[in-house]
Protein backbone atom coordinates (compact mmCIF):
# COMPACT_ATOMS: atom_id res chain seq x y z
CA UNK A 1 0.00 0.00 0.00
CA UNK A 2 1.38 3.51 -1.23
CA UNK A 3 1.19 6.41 1.38
CA UNK A 4 -1.57 8.09 -0.54
CA UNK A 5 -3.40 5.23 -0.20
CA UNK A 6 -3.24 4.96 3.13
CA UNK A 7 -3.81 8.08 3.73
CA UNK A 8 -7.10 8.22 1.37
CA UNK A 9 -9.47 6.71 4.38
CA UNK A 10 -9.31 6.43 7.65
CA UNK A 11 -8.82 3.77 10.29
CA UNK A 12 -10.41 2.24 12.81
CA UNK A 13 -9.78 3.43 16.49
CA UNK A 14 -6.83 1.08 16.94
CA UNK A 15 -2.97 2.12 17.77
CA UNK A 16 -1.92 -0.47 15.40
CA UNK A 17 -0.97 2.94 13.29
CA UNK A 18 2.16 1.93 11.34
CA UNK A 19 0.72 0.43 8.34
CA UNK A 20 -0.99 3.75 7.73
CA UNK A 21 1.71 5.98 9.14
CA UNK A 22 4.73 4.25 7.25
CA UNK A 23 2.70 1.50 4.94
CA UNK A 24 5.98 0.68 2.60
CA UNK A 25 8.38 0.43 5.65
CA UNK A 26 5.65 -1.53 7.68
CA UNK A 27 4.99 -3.85 4.40
CA UNK A 28 9.03 -4.36 4.36
CA UNK A 29 9.82 -5.56 7.58
CA UNK A 30 6.36 -7.86 7.50
CA UNK A 31 7.68 -9.42 4.45
CA UNK A 32 11.40 -9.41 4.25
CA UNK A 33 12.03 -9.14 8.10
CA UNK A 34 13.00 -7.17 11.02
CA UNK A 35 16.54 -6.05 9.31
CA UNK A 36 15.45 -5.35 5.50
CA UNK A 37 17.60 -4.33 2.40
CA UNK A 38 16.26 -1.53 -0.08
CA UNK A 39 17.30 0.27 -2.61
CA UNK A 40 15.71 4.22 -2.17
CA UNK A 41 16.30 5.49 -5.84
CA UNK A 42 19.97 5.15 -6.34
CA UNK A 43 20.76 4.76 -2.27
CA UNK A 44 20.88 1.64 -0.47
CA UNK A 45 18.74 1.94 2.70
CA UNK A 46 19.07 -0.69 5.44
CA UNK A 47 16.39 -1.19 8.11
CA UNK A 48 17.67 -1.25 11.75
CA UNK A 49 15.80 -2.78 14.50
CA UNK A 50 17.52 -4.30 17.22
CA UNK A 51 18.41 -2.61 20.23
CA UNK A 52 22.23 -2.93 20.78
CA UNK A 53 22.40 -1.64 16.70
CA UNK A 54 19.89 1.23 17.52
CA UNK A 55 21.82 2.52 20.51
CA UNK A 56 25.42 1.94 18.31
CA UNK A 57 24.57 3.78 15.76
CA UNK A 58 22.52 6.71 17.28
CA UNK A 59 25.69 7.00 20.24
CA UNK A 60 28.22 6.97 17.33
CA UNK A 61 28.20 10.29 15.60
CA UNK A 62 31.00 10.36 13.31
CA UNK A 63 30.35 7.04 11.85
CA UNK A 64 26.68 7.64 11.30
CA UNK A 65 25.82 11.25 10.34
CA UNK A 66 22.51 12.54 8.77
CA UNK A 67 22.01 12.58 5.60
CA UNK A 68 22.62 15.51 3.44
CA UNK A 69 18.82 17.39 4.10
CA UNK A 70 16.56 17.99 0.80
CA UNK A 71 18.07 22.13 -0.67
CA UNK A 72 13.80 22.40 0.22
CA UNK A 73 14.06 21.50 3.80
CA UNK A 74 17.02 23.62 4.54
CA UNK A 75 14.77 26.34 3.38
CA UNK A 76 12.93 25.74 6.49
CA UNK A 77 15.80 25.64 9.11
CA UNK A 78 19.28 24.28 9.79
CA UNK A 79 20.29 24.82 12.98
CA UNK A 80 21.42 22.13 15.33
CA UNK A 81 19.47 19.52 14.35
CA UNK A 82 21.04 19.27 11.08
CA UNK A 83 24.60 20.68 11.40
CA UNK A 84 27.20 17.98 12.10
CA UNK A 85 31.22 18.02 13.77
CA UNK A 86 32.84 20.85 14.93
CA UNK A 87 29.77 23.36 14.33
CA UNK A 88 27.49 21.01 15.92
CA UNK A 89 29.36 20.54 18.63
CA UNK A 90 29.75 24.66 18.96
CA UNK A 91 25.92 25.18 18.86
CA UNK A 92 25.29 22.66 20.86
CA UNK A 93 27.73 24.41 23.54
CA UNK A 94 26.34 27.81 23.09
CA UNK A 95 22.31 26.55 23.05
CA UNK A 96 22.51 23.65 25.48
CA UNK A 97 22.49 26.56 28.50
CA UNK A 98 19.11 27.48 26.72
CA UNK A 99 17.13 24.25 28.31
CA UNK A 100 18.53 24.58 31.71
CA UNK A 101 15.84 23.37 34.52
CA UNK A 102 16.48 26.33 35.98
CA UNK A 103 15.68 28.58 32.94
CA UNK A 104 12.71 26.58 31.98
CA UNK A 105 11.66 27.32 35.63
CA UNK A 106 12.04 31.56 34.68
CA UNK A 107 9.72 30.49 31.91
CA UNK A 108 7.26 29.25 32.97
CA UNK A 109 5.47 32.49 33.67
CA UNK A 110 5.60 32.79 30.01
CA UNK A 111 4.03 28.92 29.48
CA UNK A 112 0.73 29.49 31.94
CA UNK A 113 -0.05 32.84 30.37
CA UNK A 114 -0.38 31.26 26.74
CA UNK A 115 -1.75 28.38 28.72
CA UNK A 116 -4.17 29.98 30.60
CA UNK A 117 -5.47 32.32 27.33
CA UNK A 118 -6.35 28.91 25.70
CA UNK A 119 -8.53 27.77 28.92
CA UNK A 120 -10.42 30.70 28.61
CA UNK A 121 -11.23 30.71 25.56
CA UNK A 122 -12.36 27.17 25.59
CA UNK A 123 -14.61 28.46 28.90
CA UNK A 124 -16.13 31.37 26.58
CA UNK A 125 -17.00 29.26 24.10
CA UNK A 126 -20.95 28.41 23.87
CA UNK A 127 -21.66 25.62 26.03
CA UNK A 128 -24.69 23.59 25.73
CA UNK A 129 -25.76 22.16 29.10
CA UNK A 130 -21.81 23.23 30.03
CA UNK A 131 -20.73 21.08 27.50
CA UNK A 132 -19.44 21.61 23.88
CA UNK A 133 -17.40 19.58 21.01
CA UNK A 134 -14.18 20.74 19.07
CA UNK A 135 -11.51 20.10 17.53
CA UNK A 136 -8.46 20.21 19.62
CA UNK A 137 -6.05 20.15 17.21
CA UNK A 138 -5.97 23.71 15.89
CA UNK A 139 -5.90 25.15 19.33
CA UNK A 140 -2.76 23.29 20.36
CA UNK A 141 -0.79 24.24 17.44
CA UNK A 142 -1.89 27.79 18.46
CA UNK A 143 -0.95 26.98 21.89
CA UNK A 144 2.82 25.87 21.39
CA UNK A 145 3.30 28.47 18.89
CA UNK A 146 2.33 30.73 21.07
CA UNK A 147 4.53 29.76 23.90
CA UNK A 148 7.03 29.15 21.28
CA UNK A 149 6.76 33.18 20.27
CA UNK A 150 6.82 34.04 24.41
CA UNK A 151 9.55 32.15 25.48
CA UNK A 152 11.40 33.04 21.98
CA UNK A 153 10.93 36.46 21.84
CA UNK A 154 9.02 37.94 24.92
CA UNK A 155 8.42 41.24 24.86
CA UNK A 156 8.25 40.87 20.63
CA UNK A 157 5.90 37.75 20.77
CA UNK A 158 3.56 39.63 18.50
CA UNK A 159 6.51 39.47 15.82
CA UNK A 160 7.00 35.94 16.54
CA UNK A 161 3.43 34.92 16.09
CA UNK A 162 3.81 36.91 12.42
CA UNK A 163 7.27 34.65 11.76
CA UNK A 164 5.19 30.78 12.87
CA UNK A 165 2.23 31.84 10.29
CA UNK A 166 4.83 32.37 7.25
CA UNK A 167 6.94 29.00 8.59
CA UNK A 168 3.41 27.12 8.64
CA UNK A 169 2.90 28.68 5.09
CA UNK A 170 6.23 27.76 4.26
CA UNK A 171 5.86 23.83 5.31
CA UNK A 172 2.83 23.31 3.45
CA UNK A 173 4.69 25.08 0.14
CA UNK A 174 7.42 22.69 0.75
CA UNK A 175 5.59 19.34 1.51
CA UNK A 176 3.76 19.91 -1.50
CA UNK A 177 6.49 20.40 -3.51
CA UNK A 178 7.86 17.04 -1.89
CA UNK A 179 5.11 15.06 -2.58
CA UNK A 180 5.88 15.86 -6.37
CA UNK A 181 7.88 14.38 -9.31
CA UNK A 182 11.54 15.56 -8.67
CA UNK A 183 12.94 17.27 -11.56
CA UNK A 184 16.54 18.36 -11.09
CA UNK A 185 16.94 22.05 -10.53
CA UNK A 186 13.50 22.82 -10.83
CA UNK A 187 13.72 24.29 -7.65
CA UNK A 188 16.07 27.33 -9.04
CA UNK A 189 13.07 28.18 -12.23
CA UNK A 190 10.74 31.34 -11.41
CA UNK A 191 7.80 29.57 -10.90
CA UNK A 192 4.89 30.49 -8.86
CA UNK A 193 5.51 28.65 -5.44
CA UNK A 194 9.24 29.16 -5.75
CA UNK A 195 8.91 32.77 -5.96
CA UNK A 196 6.35 32.36 -2.71
CA UNK A 197 9.04 29.98 -0.79
CA UNK A 198 11.65 32.48 -1.32
CA UNK A 199 9.08 35.49 -1.04
CA UNK A 200 8.58 33.75 2.57
CA UNK A 201 12.09 32.81 3.55
CA UNK A 202 13.07 36.83 2.83
CA UNK A 203 10.46 38.10 5.12
CA UNK A 204 11.15 35.24 8.21
CA UNK A 205 14.75 36.35 7.93
CA UNK A 206 13.73 40.15 7.98
CA UNK A 207 11.51 40.24 10.77
CA UNK A 208 13.85 37.99 12.53
CA UNK A 209 16.81 40.41 11.95
CA UNK A 210 14.60 43.07 13.27
CA UNK A 211 14.23 41.43 16.42
CA UNK A 212 18.06 40.63 16.69
CA UNK A 213 19.11 44.13 16.15
CA UNK A 214 17.19 45.56 18.31
CA UNK A 215 18.37 43.32 21.30
CA UNK A 216 22.06 43.55 20.30
CA UNK A 217 21.44 47.27 20.76
CA UNK A 218 19.54 47.31 24.26
CA UNK A 219 22.66 45.13 25.39
CA UNK A 220 25.34 47.44 23.90
CA UNK A 221 23.19 50.27 25.66
CA UNK A 222 23.73 48.51 28.80
CA UNK A 223 20.31 46.37 29.54
CA UNK A 224 20.58 43.36 31.43
CA UNK A 225 19.95 40.26 28.44
CA UNK A 226 16.42 38.65 29.02
CA UNK A 227 15.09 35.67 30.37
CA UNK A 228 13.67 34.57 26.82
CA UNK A 229 15.05 31.68 24.47
CA UNK A 230 16.45 34.31 22.50
CA UNK A 231 18.31 36.49 25.40
CA UNK A 232 20.11 33.65 26.33
CA UNK A 233 20.87 32.22 23.43
CA UNK A 234 22.75 36.03 23.26
CA UNK A 235 24.26 35.74 26.48
CA UNK A 236 25.74 32.04 25.57
CA UNK A 237 26.83 33.20 22.50
CA UNK A 238 28.44 36.33 23.68
CA UNK A 239 30.21 34.71 26.45
CA UNK A 240 31.82 32.09 24.30
CA UNK A 241 33.09 35.09 22.23
CA UNK A 242 34.49 36.87 25.14
CA UNK A 243 36.43 33.50 26.09
CA UNK A 244 38.01 32.84 23.12
CA UNK A 245 38.70 36.42 21.80
CA UNK A 246 38.22 37.46 18.30
CA UNK A 247 38.47 33.80 16.89
CA UNK A 248 35.88 33.85 13.56
CA UNK A 249 35.32 29.98 14.53
CA UNK A 250 33.73 30.53 17.90
CA UNK A 251 30.03 32.41 18.28
CA UNK A 252 27.31 32.29 15.88
CA UNK A 253 27.19 34.78 13.23
CA UNK A 254 23.81 36.54 13.00
CA UNK A 255 22.57 33.46 9.91
CA UNK A 256 23.37 31.37 12.11
CA UNK A 257 20.89 33.02 15.45
CA UNK A 258 18.39 33.19 12.41
CA UNK A 259 18.31 29.33 11.92
CA UNK A 260 18.38 28.26 15.21
CA UNK A 261 15.50 30.97 15.89
CA UNK A 262 13.54 28.94 12.64
CA UNK A 263 14.30 25.39 14.46
CA UNK A 264 13.26 26.61 17.64
CA UNK A 265 9.69 27.11 16.03
CA UNK A 266 9.55 24.02 14.16
CA UNK A 267 10.84 21.65 16.35
CA UNK A 268 9.20 23.18 19.55
CA UNK A 269 5.84 23.85 18.10
CA UNK A 270 5.54 20.28 15.96
CA UNK A 271 6.39 18.08 18.68
CA UNK A 272 5.00 19.67 21.63
CA UNK A 273 1.28 20.25 19.97
CA UNK A 274 1.48 16.28 18.99
CA UNK A 275 2.17 14.85 22.35
CA UNK A 276 -0.88 17.35 23.38
CA UNK A 277 -3.06 16.11 20.82
CA UNK A 278 -2.46 12.15 21.41
CA UNK A 279 -2.39 12.87 24.96
CA UNK A 280 -6.14 14.43 24.54
CA UNK A 281 -6.90 11.83 22.09
CA UNK A 282 -5.94 8.58 24.40
CA UNK A 283 -7.32 10.27 27.73
CA UNK A 284 -10.90 10.58 26.00
CA UNK A 285 -10.95 6.97 24.97
CA UNK A 286 -9.43 5.90 29.03
CA UNK A 287 -11.89 7.35 31.21
CA UNK A 288 -9.77 5.77 34.20
CA UNK A 289 -6.78 6.63 32.99
CA UNK A 290 -8.20 10.81 33.29
CA UNK A 291 -9.49 10.41 36.44
CA UNK A 292 -6.26 9.25 37.43
CA UNK A 293 -4.00 11.95 35.92
CA UNK A 294 -7.23 14.28 37.67
CA UNK A 295 -6.67 13.19 41.03
CA UNK A 296 -3.21 13.49 40.99
CA UNK A 297 -2.87 17.52 39.90
CA UNK A 298 -5.61 18.33 42.22
CA UNK A 299 -3.72 16.51 45.27
CA UNK A 300 -1.03 18.74 44.05
CA UNK A 301 -1.87 22.11 43.04
CA UNK A 302 -5.66 21.89 44.03
CA UNK A 303 -7.30 24.60 42.09
CA UNK A 304 -4.14 27.25 42.43
CA UNK A 305 -1.69 27.81 38.99
CA UNK A 306 0.65 24.59 38.93
CA UNK A 307 4.53 25.50 40.24
CA UNK A 308 7.38 24.50 38.32
CA UNK A 309 8.58 22.28 41.22
CA UNK A 310 5.15 20.33 41.43
CA UNK A 311 4.77 19.76 37.66
CA UNK A 312 8.53 18.02 37.85
CA UNK A 313 7.51 15.60 39.89
CA UNK A 314 4.03 14.46 38.80
CA UNK A 315 3.98 10.79 38.78
CA UNK A 316 1.24 10.19 36.81
CA UNK A 317 1.34 12.49 34.20
CA UNK A 318 4.33 11.63 33.50
CA UNK A 319 3.57 8.08 32.71
CA UNK A 320 0.49 8.75 30.39
CA UNK A 321 3.00 11.38 28.49
CA UNK A 322 5.87 8.66 28.42
CA UNK A 323 3.31 6.03 27.07
CA UNK A 324 1.58 8.66 24.59
CA UNK A 325 5.19 9.31 23.12
CA UNK A 326 5.66 5.58 23.17
CA UNK A 327 2.50 4.75 20.93
CA UNK A 328 2.48 7.72 19.34
CA UNK A 329 6.46 9.29 18.62
CA UNK A 330 6.94 12.47 17.48
CA UNK A 331 8.75 11.32 14.08
CA UNK A 332 8.21 7.69 12.85
CA UNK A 333 11.67 7.10 10.87
CA UNK A 334 15.28 8.68 11.78
CA UNK A 335 17.31 8.20 9.56
CA UNK A 336 21.43 8.11 9.46
CA UNK A 337 24.06 7.02 6.50
CA UNK A 338 27.46 5.40 7.08
CA UNK A 339 30.12 7.78 6.22
CA UNK A 340 33.20 4.93 6.14
CA UNK A 341 32.54 1.08 5.96
CA UNK A 342 31.25 -0.17 8.77
CA UNK A 343 30.94 -3.27 10.82
CA UNK A 344 27.73 -3.33 12.63
CA UNK A 345 26.67 -6.84 14.57
CA UNK A 346 26.78 -9.16 11.61
CA UNK A 347 26.45 -6.27 9.15
CA UNK A 348 29.37 -5.42 6.60
CA UNK A 349 28.14 -1.94 5.47
CA UNK A 350 29.96 0.03 2.52
CA UNK A 351 30.22 4.07 2.86
CA UNK A 352 27.00 6.03 1.20
CA UNK A 353 24.54 3.28 2.65
CA UNK A 354 21.29 4.94 3.89
CA UNK A 355 20.42 3.30 7.91
CA UNK A 356 16.94 4.02 9.23
CA UNK A 357 15.98 3.52 12.43
CA UNK A 358 12.08 2.90 12.57
CA UNK A 359 11.31 4.53 16.13
CA UNK A 360 7.28 3.57 15.11
CA UNK A 361 8.10 -0.22 14.52
CA UNK A 362 10.47 -0.70 17.49
CA UNK A 363 8.15 1.10 20.33
CA UNK A 364 5.42 -0.88 19.11
CA UNK A 365 7.17 -4.25 18.50
CA UNK A 366 6.05 -7.55 20.70
CA UNK A 367 9.29 -9.13 21.31
CA UNK A 368 10.78 -6.04 22.74
CA UNK A 369 7.38 -4.93 24.68
CA UNK A 370 5.11 -7.68 24.92
CA UNK A 371 1.70 -9.17 23.49
CA UNK A 372 0.27 -5.79 24.74
CA UNK A 373 2.91 -3.70 22.98
CA UNK A 374 0.12 -2.07 21.12
CA UNK A 375 -1.88 -1.09 24.11
CA UNK A 376 -2.21 2.11 26.04
CA UNK A 377 -1.13 1.04 29.21
CA UNK A 378 0.63 3.85 31.42
CA UNK A 379 1.35 1.58 34.08
CA UNK A 380 4.55 -0.33 32.20
CA UNK A 381 6.35 3.54 33.36
CA UNK A 382 5.42 3.18 37.02
CA UNK A 383 9.12 2.65 37.78
CA UNK A 384 10.59 4.78 35.27
CA UNK A 385 11.90 4.52 31.39
CA UNK A 386 15.38 1.96 32.48
CA UNK A 387 12.45 -0.22 34.08
CA UNK A 388 9.94 -0.27 31.29
CA UNK A 389 12.48 -1.08 28.27
CA UNK A 390 14.31 -3.24 30.65
CA UNK A 391 17.80 -1.55 29.98
CA UNK A 392 17.38 -1.94 26.63
CA UNK A 393 17.31 0.95 23.98
CA UNK A 394 13.61 0.73 22.87
CA UNK A 395 12.08 3.67 23.29
CA UNK A 396 13.72 6.75 21.99
CA UNK A 397 10.91 9.10 21.26
CA UNK A 398 13.22 11.87 21.15
CA UNK A 399 16.18 10.31 19.49
CA UNK A 400 19.01 9.23 21.50
CA UNK A 401 22.67 9.56 22.06
CA UNK A 402 24.72 12.82 21.87
CA UNK A 403 22.34 14.43 19.34
CA UNK A 404 19.03 13.74 21.51
CA UNK A 405 16.73 16.52 21.23
CA UNK A 406 17.97 19.80 23.33
CA UNK A 407 14.29 20.45 24.12
CA UNK A 408 13.37 17.52 25.07
CA UNK A 409 12.80 19.16 28.26
CA UNK A 410 10.95 22.21 27.50
CA UNK A 411 8.45 20.11 25.76
CA UNK A 412 7.63 17.93 29.07
CA UNK A 413 7.19 21.12 31.01
CA UNK A 414 5.09 22.68 28.69
CA UNK A 415 2.78 19.42 28.10
CA UNK A 416 2.72 18.90 31.96
CA UNK A 417 1.37 22.22 32.46
CA UNK A 418 -1.17 22.14 29.59
CA UNK A 419 -2.43 19.15 30.45
CA UNK A 420 -2.54 20.03 34.28
CA UNK A 421 -4.70 22.90 33.19
CA UNK A 422 -7.23 21.13 31.11
CA UNK A 423 -7.91 18.45 33.95
CA UNK A 424 -7.78 21.68 36.70
CA UNK A 425 -11.13 22.86 34.40
CA UNK A 426 -12.90 20.31 32.43
CA UNK A 427 -13.60 16.71 31.89
CA UNK A 428 -13.43 15.12 28.22
CA UNK A 429 -14.06 12.47 26.38
CA UNK A 430 -13.64 11.54 22.31
CA UNK A 431 -16.84 12.68 20.22
CA UNK A 432 -18.48 10.34 17.95
CA UNK A 433 -17.26 12.50 15.43
CA UNK A 434 -13.61 11.92 15.98
CA UNK A 435 -11.88 10.03 12.87
CA UNK A 436 -9.06 8.35 13.87
CA UNK A 437 -6.19 9.20 11.10
CA UNK A 438 -3.14 9.51 12.14
CA UNK A 439 -0.48 11.13 9.60
CA UNK A 440 3.33 11.96 8.86
CA UNK A 441 3.20 15.04 7.96
CA UNK A 442 6.91 16.41 9.24
CA UNK A 443 5.33 14.37 12.83
CA UNK A 444 2.29 12.16 13.33
CA UNK A 445 -0.57 14.01 13.72
CA UNK A 446 -3.93 13.84 13.16
CA UNK A 447 -5.22 14.04 9.81
CA UNK A 448 -8.62 15.05 10.48
CA UNK A 449 -8.28 16.53 13.15
CA UNK A 450 -8.99 15.67 17.02
CA UNK A 451 -13.11 16.20 18.07
CA UNK A 452 -13.48 16.45 21.78
CA UNK A 453 -16.44 16.99 24.04
CA UNK A 454 -15.39 19.35 26.98
CA UNK A 455 -17.42 19.13 30.01
CA UNK A 456 -16.82 22.18 32.37
CA UNK A 457 -15.92 21.04 35.76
Amino acid sequence: MTTEQAYSKPMSLSHDIAPRVIPFHHRLVNTYGKNSFIWMGTIPRVIITNPEDLKYILTKMGEFPQPEPNPLVKLLATGIALYEGEKWAKHRRIIYPVFHLEKLKRMLPAFYESCSEMIVEWESLELKESSCELDVWPYFQNLTADVISRTAFGSSYKEGRRIFQLLKEQVQLVTKVLQSVYIPGWRFLPTKTNKKMKGIDREIRALLMGIINKREEAIKAGEATKDDLLGVLMESNLKETKEHGSNKKVGMSMHDVIEECKLFYLAGQETTSGLLVWSMVLLGQYQNWQDHAREEVLEVFGSNKPDFDGLIHLKVVTMILHEVLRLYPALALITRITSTKTQLANYSLPAGVEVALPTLLVHHDKQLWGDDAQEFKPERFSEGVLKATKNKFTYFPFGGGPRICIGQNFAMVEAKLALSLILQHFTFELSPSYTHAPSSHLTIRPQFGAHIILHKR
